[in-house]
């Protein structure tokens, strides 16, 4: 297999094309962002940290029978996935009042949310990513109604897997979002799953061990998210 040009350069990640039409080389950078990119810094041992711990949690997922992009990891900051057409909705799960949804409702921090709600958003940096619905996905075509199905049931299915596993961790996992695409028919999962993209605690005291460290400036970014990993039995080198 081999790496070949850069397609796509986002905020932390770049994908590169390689010999294989269907294969894509995604490389995790130590780039952060927060806010829509108003925030912005280079965390060392980021890209690393984040490529292995994703690898971990999609090997995780496809044992547990969810459909994923990622192949295998290739190096400690680059993996090959599948070249998938990407659906530009990100699903998002919450178990806990947090984030977004405490600004929007002004409810508690901290409260459990039975059942868990599950929210849309349209993947557009320069719109902020607003919260849509199923009828505005259908009607401007950003996601068929069989897709978007596909997706809601997918997406629980993972916070079933992912609650327990990081329960074993004593973490609670708090929300996180999903992005999916399409990969010869099938919706799979994309995109990554790391604490850049989910809120986790820990369960007895409640310390943030995610992205929020970097976005409430509370430091300690990569030494959390290693701690996560830690708990999962991740080992990182040194």
């Amino acid at each position: 297999m081999e790496k070949r040009q850069e397609l796509y350069a986002g905020k932390a990640k770049s994908v590169y094309t390689t010999d294989d039409p269907d294969l894509l080389v995604l490389n995790f950078r130590d780039d952060t962002s927060a806010f829509d990119g108003k925030k912005v810094e280079s965390l060392a041992r980021k890209g690393m940290v984040n490529n292995i711990f994703n690898a971990f949690i999609m090997e995780r997922l496809q044992e547990a029978g969810i459909p994923t992009h990622f192949v295998k990891q290739l190096s400690n900051t680059e993996s090959l996935v599948k070249k998938m057409q990407m659906i530009p909705v990100e699903c998002v799960v919450r178990n806990i009042a947090a984030g977004g949804l405490v600004k929007r409702l002004g409810v508690e921090e901290g409260i459990a949310l039975t059942p868990p709600t599950f929210e849309l958003f349209l993947k557009n940096d320069e719109k902020g990513d607003p919260m849509i619905n199923e009828s505005l996905a259908e009607t401007f075509g950003w996601a068929t109604p069989e897709q978007l199905a596909k997706m809601k049931v997918l997406t629980f299915k993972v916070n079933h897997i992912l609650k327990a596993l990081f329960a074993e961790g004593d973490m609670l996992l708090v929300d996180y979002k999903l992005e999916f695409g399409v990969f010869k028919g099938e919706v799979v999962l994309g995109d990554e799953f790391s604490p850049d993209g989910c809120r986790l605690w820990d369960a007895n005291t409640r310390e943030k061990l995610d992205k929020d460290r970097f976005r409430q400036g509370l430091g300690g970014v990569i030494e959390a998210y290693e701690e996560v990993g830690r708990r999962l039995g991740i080992t990182f080198p040194a």
